[in-house]
């Protein structure tokens, strides 16, 4: 990215070490930074109160005005009230993917431009973004670092958001980002990394927080023929590939195939009964294209640390497709994500339907 004098950026700021180098680095670049912190929920967490106060100290380091928004109430009916539905019917939502459009990046980009008068954000994520003339269309790209890449969170913002953001990081590594923060003396140099999601950081399992809103409800452990091999303490405790914590002796290993919450029943099979040679992908995005009239080729991941895998993508009506893969895949999980790329291109992603 070229120095531009005094052009204007509000930098999402978490109290993290990513966010703040992404706003050192933008301030070096010569943009005028604003940082902006987004209140999301009460309680410890790195988005939350030690967040804020880590972020409030990078803003005065860097001498920048720093806003925070209160979206408690977004968070809660974006995120919260998504989860329980989610695991209440069976299904393992991803919250990330859904949080970055609905409570990040759209907040953002709406309190910059009506509050702010500023057409640009930025956040500390790894991944890159690029402008296709041929196409007319940006496109969202892979970041330098594939150990950090975040694209896969990243595949439901619209063209007006990726328009509007600016990714500081995206030709950065992770151990690069750490040596600038040290050289502009930031006070997060060496925080250590977040490892889990902000709710289970602040409730101490993603258990305990489901535990505060769906009443835990003892079932059976049933195979595909319906025999039963055991009891549960709740579907919602379960989810679609889990080996470990069934608490059922078998002469092979065990894992869940299916999650039936209307009979309360959890259901178990061999790992081949868990893999599957396709699946419907429901609220799709098309990224960097536009939407296709015929199958493609492409390499998708069905979850985030999975490696891509060969499969064509079938387009189906109302903002869905249809998955082939190549080879048949383990532990397909409804409510996650799968994101399809042409190499470090984002092509589009949506979320796995339930069977």
């Amino acid at each position: 990215m070229e120095a531009t004098s005094m052009k204007k950026v509000v930098v999402g700021l978490s109290g993290g070490v990513d966010s703040s180098t992404a706003a050192a680095i933008l301030q070096q670049q010569g943009y005028e930074v604003v940082g902006l912190t987004l209140w999301l929920m009460k309680g410890k967490g790195q988005c939350c109160s030690e967040g804020m106060i880590d972020a409030a100290y990078i803003c005065e380091q860097l001498g920048i005005a720093h806003h925070v928004v209160d979206i408690r109430e977004v968070f809660q009916a974006n995120i919260i009230d998504y989860l329980v539905a989610g695991y209440s019917a069976g299904i393992t939502p991803l919250p990330c993917s859904q949080c970055n459009k609905t409570v990040k990046f759209g907040p953002m980009l709406d309190y910059a431009r009506e509050h702010l008068g500023i057409d640009k954000i930025a956040t500390g994520h790894y991944a890159r973004i690029a402008y296709d003339a041929a196409t007319n269309r940006y496109q969202l790209r892979r970041a330098v670092d594939r150990n950090k890449d975040q694209t896969y969170f990243l595949y439901d913002l619209s063209q007006d958001l990726l328009a509007g953001t600016v990714f500081p990081l995206g030709e950065t590594t992770k151990a690069q980002t750490r040596q600038i923060a040290a050289q502009f003396d930031l006070k997060t140099a060496n925080k250590p990394e977040s490892q889990d999601l902000c709710l289970i950081e602040a409730n101490g399992s993603m258990r305990q927080f489901l535990d505060k809103y769906i009443t835990p409800k003892k079932g059976e452990i049933v195979d595909a023929t319906g025999k039963v091999l055991g009891q549960h303490d709740g579907v919602h405790h379960y989810t679609i590939g889990q080996r470990k914590g069934l608490g059922i002796a078998a002469a092979e290993p065990l894992y869940v195939i299916g999650l039936d919450a209307v009979m309360n029943r959890v259901i178990v099979g061999d790992r081949t009964s868990a893999t599957q040679s396709e699946c419907t992908v429901q609220r799709v995005n098309w990224v960097s294209i536009a939407e296709p009239t015929a199958p493609i080729r492409a390499e998708v991941q069905v979850r985030y640390r999975s490696h891509p895998v060969a499969v064509t993508v079938i387009p189906l009506e109302n903002s869905r497709v249809k998955l082939v893969f190549d080879e048949p895949q383990f532990s397909i999980t409804p409510g996650q994500a799968a994101v399809w790329y042409d190499g470090d291109t984002v092509l589009g992603g949506g979320v796995i339907e339930k069977q």
